[in-house]
């Protein structure tokens, strides 16, 4: 069937008109998604840009405080490496401390389950040294909701240690634990494959069946750490500890029964200890803290593949003071 020739032109006229005007919304529609884009950037751009700005900063840094006061240094979460909690954040809040001659004494505010034993260790010598280095100030340990195991071990390099009568105190022991799944395998029909150059190097293995002399050798190593902690302690306690076999049992006492025990030398908060101990009633943070941006992106995302990690048991299975 031909085409009418002088319908032909009109037409090709319209579907030209047809395909200007799709072309037109087509190139407005990508503008309009364009300048959303940009908007949107803007704005996430100002918001992070006033959190960064408004975020207070903490931590000791470029601190100016008219008269004497009352350091503070926390020691809060479990004691480990790359924790908040580390022997370097402690250690660095605590020179930046000793070294403000206006700070009266130093407060260590614990609210810790313990952890390392080598953090726990480094932060009780650098306390040890610290004060020989400045005998005129004193070093007080406050223990809030939880002063346990490492956390009370780094306590005992204080001159002294108050405790709310409520607050869990001791658990002087050591832990070292993990899982086994000899029998699961089993149950599944799961082959384990290991190679190792060294009779004991796999002594650890969850998959492997417990050896009885591999036993008996861990527990030495927890006992000989053990002594560790314990000899620590006395070092730092001396005479104040009363003579019971139990302090040193891994068990926790309230703080009204600790300081029967001698564990603490009195009951009361850091802003007690400043006001009617040290005679300092203002008291500054030197605690070191992560920068905004740091504590943004960890709240977003670190911290929360550190807590599943946690929770599923996917953290070192080292030793730690319990």
């Amino acid at each position: 069937m031909s085409q009418d020739p002088v319908n032909r032109p009109s037409n090709e006229k319209e579907w030209k008109l047809i395909e200007k005007m799709v072309m037109s919304l087509n190139s407005e529609q990508i503008k309009s998604r364009r300048w959303g884009i940009f908007f949107k950037a803007l704005t996430f751009v100002y918001l992070f840009v006033a959190l960064v700005v408004l975020m207070p900063s903490r931590g000791g840094n470029d601190i100016a405080v008219d008269g004497e006061y009352t350091a503070l240094v926390e020691v809060k979460g479990v004691i480990a490496a790359g924790e908040e909690a580390s022997a370097d954040n402690i250690v660095t809040g605590l020179r930046r401390a000793f070294e403000e001659e206006s700070a009266k004494a130093v407060v260590l505010r614990i609210n810790s389950p313990g952890g390392s034993p080598v953090q726990s260790g480094y932060v009780y010598d650098e306390i040890k040294r610290l004060r020989e280095l400045h005998p005129e100030k004193k070093v007080y340990a406050v223990i809030a909701d939880l002063g346990a195991s490492g956390a009370y071990y780094i306590a005992a390099a204080a001159d002294e240690i108050y405790a709310d009568k409520a607050s869990l105190v001791g658990s002087i022991g050591v832990v070292g634990s993990g899982f086994g799944f000899v029998e699961a395998m089993e149950k599944l029909g799961i082959e384990r494959r290991q190679f190792t150059s060294g009779e004991h190097k796999g002594f650890l293995d969850p998959f492997q069946p417990v050896n009885k002399d591999e036993k008996v050798f861990w527990e030495g190593v927890l006992a000989t750490t053990h002594q560790q902690f314990i000899e620590q302690v006395k070092k730092g306690r001396g005479d104040k500890l009363a003579q019971d076999d139990k302090l040193f049992s891994g068990l926790v006492w309230t703080g009204e029964q600790a300081l029967g025990l001698g564990l603490v030398d009195g009951l009361g908060s850091s802003s007690y200890v400043a006001r009617e101990l040290v005679g300092a009633e203002k008291i500054v943070d030197f605690t070191p803290q992560p920068s905004p941006f740091e504590s943004l992106v960890g709240r977003l995302g670190a911290s929360m593949g550190r807590g599943f990690a946690s929770a599923v048991g996917l953290t070192s299975s080292g030793i730690e003071l319990k």
